[in-house]
């Protein structure tokens, strides 16, 4: 285990696309996948069946949240009787798969994934076929379809070629999985400055700044985004687990077997989770924008009293119907993508084009051809772009040219 590497969270992972057979019960009664031979490399030879607890997710671009259900796996030789009765030397192990809610939504072409983890059970998950999270999932692993219709295996060390950044988290945290990061060394300091407790978003995004002396927005904006982001998930997770751990301490102290304060106590850090998120990324980009002179006003209104996230060169232009339209520049930051791109549709209607700043890797194919047709620019810093197409990367654009873009504007 390589702490900061995938194989941290999983020990191997083997991947294919469905066929109909495994999908369609009408064509198949036995629920089995196919293709199982690579297996034996993950799940080894046993020789009695091996029945493996098993978490199944059925992701899709609709929903934010997957289809989650716990049941079970089952690895097993099915030529072992042969073998002991009628000493027929064949080898035939198959891997069969209980009936739930995510193998009954599953389809022909979905992409599954079965990850076996460091405690020994299994992660299943199905993909919707074309979609972003399948898109994520196949770079996340660094899978390439193969000419056989059986399962890619691939080990831990395998996919270590470089330490879990942004991108890959943003697909982990997608999965229920938590990467493991925290900044003790800080500790003491923040609980200092801002006493004990959670200060405003603003406060620690200027906090986790001031920790990277080397780390300037001048210089390159896009690896300074990429760079800050990434700190203050690490400040902020270092601190909140501080502060929870203290919460519920503070719950147990006092006896309380009621288990509505624990519910309260988690929905509050969850929600607080999202909304810094997003509050974070606003702050920095903001800082970068004071960086290179632009003016800007951010959650300035607009029409129907949306509120954009950035207007250039500021509010008062775009509302000044003399001004022309063709030096207004609307930008919207979204951590996080998935179907939400469409809400900034309507947050400026002088602008014909919108710009959309975003951490989300791999978005399929369908969803930046969508964007393209609505006029919707893709914003990535410079290290996400690897994670698409180049057909889709020659119509990206990195925080490094939008600054150059809104600086002519200005002029």
């Amino acid at each position: 285990m390589k702490q900061g590497y995938l194989s941290q969270y999983f020990y191997g992972v083997a991947m294919k696309h469905l066929s109909a057979v495994e999908t369609d019960l009408k064509l198949s009664h036995q629920h089995e996948f196919n293709g199982v031979k690579g297996l034996k490399s993950l799940l080894g030879e046993p020789e009695q069946k091996t029945q493996f607890n098993a978490t199944f997710l059925y992701m899709d671009d609709e929903n934010d949240n997957p289809l989650v259900e716990e049941g079970f796996l089952t690895w097993y030789d099915s030529r072992q009787k042969a073998r002991n009765e009628r000493s027929i030397m064949r080898w035939e192990y198959r891997l069969y798969f209980s009936d739930n809610l995510v193998t009954r939504n599953a389809g022909s072409g979905d992409f599954l994934v079965i990850a076996k983890q460091s405690d020994q059970t299994l992660l299943a998950i199905v993909a919707k076929k074309d979609t972003t999270i399948e898109k994520q999932l196949m770079w996340l692993f660094d899978f390439h379809e193969n000419d056989e219709s059986g399962f890619s295996v691939k080990s831990g060390t395998e996919y270590d070629n470089e330490q879990v950044g942004i991108a890959a988290r943003v697909v982990l945290e997608y999965l229920g999985i938590e990467v493991e990061e925290d900044a003790p060394g800080f500790l003491e300091q923040m609980i200092s400055i801002f006493h004990g407790g959670f200060p405003k978003a603003f406060e620690f995004s200027e906090f986790a700044r001031g920790t990277l002396h080397d780390v300037s927005g001048l210089d390159d904006p896009d690896a300074a985004l990429i760079a800050w982001m990434e700190q203050e998930e690490v400040l902020f997770r270092t601190l909140e687990k501080h502060l929870l751990l203290q919460k519920l301490q503070e719950i147990s102290r006092l006896g309380i077997e009621d288990p509505e304060p624990v519910i309260k106590v988690v929905q509050s850090a969850l929600q607080r989770r999202k909304s810094r998120a997003g509050s974070a990324l606003e702050n920095h980009l903001e800082y970068i924008f004071i960086q290179h002179g632009l003016t800007y006003t951010r959650g300035g209104v607009t029409e129907n009293n949306v509120k954009p996230d950035f207007i250039f060169p500021d509010i008062s232009c775009y509302h000044n119907r003399e001004f022309p339209t063709e030096r207004l520049t609307m930008l919207a930051s979204k951590s996080t993508c998935k179907d939400r791109w469409r809400q900034i549709l309507n947050e400026a209607e002088r602008i014909p084009y919108k710009h959309l700043l975003t951490l989300e890797p791999s978005i399929s194919m369908n969803q930046t051809n969508e964007m393209d047709s609505m006029k919707v620019q893709l914003v990535l810093p410079k290290v996400l772009h690897r994670t698409y197409s180049l057909s889709q990367q020659a119509r990206l654009i990195n925080l490094s040219a939008f600054l150059d873009l809104a600086r002519q504007r200005q002029q």
